[in-house]
């Protein structure tokens, strides 16, 4: 078993493409022609995007949508940079909501959360390797 990749559900996979693509420079994998599915990479992650609506016809028990008006779930994306701080205020540029400011923690990593266009809580954070904490 290995893991594949994440799966994020939104309302609007080219407006999700084109907001990964400027935030957090992933590049494009594949985009079907009817605009409900893409894939995207940045080095080894790969992240899907998939129609909140596709999605319904096959969790047919439902799930809970990405919603600004929500509370994020509790689940986060987390992308890794050496400045936090501007990071922070490009994603707030373009359109995400600002959750948490950076912030350096008691391990010394800096650690700032926007949600993206659709509510998904995104985690802004420099390196903090689990040896550099031993």
């Amino acid at each position: 078993m290995k893991f594949s990749h994440t799966s994020l559900f939104v309302k609007d996979v080219l407006q999700a493409v084109a907001f990964y693509e400027k935030v957090f420079g992933m590049k494009k994998r594949f985009i079907h022609e009817s605009g409900q599915f893409a894939e995207m990479q940045l080095g080894e992650a790969v992240l899907h995007f998939a129609a909140s609506a596709a999605v319904k016809a096959n969790l047919h028990q439902g799930f809970q949508e990405n919603n600004l008006s929500n509370k994020p779930a509790g689940i986060e994306c987390c992308f890794e940079t050496d400045d936090v701080a501007t990071a922070f205020s490009e994603a707030v540029e373009a359109g995400a909501t600002a959750y948490a400011e950076p912030k350096i923690r008691p391990w010394g990593q800096t650690v700032a959360y926007v949600r993206d266009l659709d509510g998904i809580l995104i985690e802004i954070g420099n390196s903090c390797m689990v040896n550099d904490l031993q």
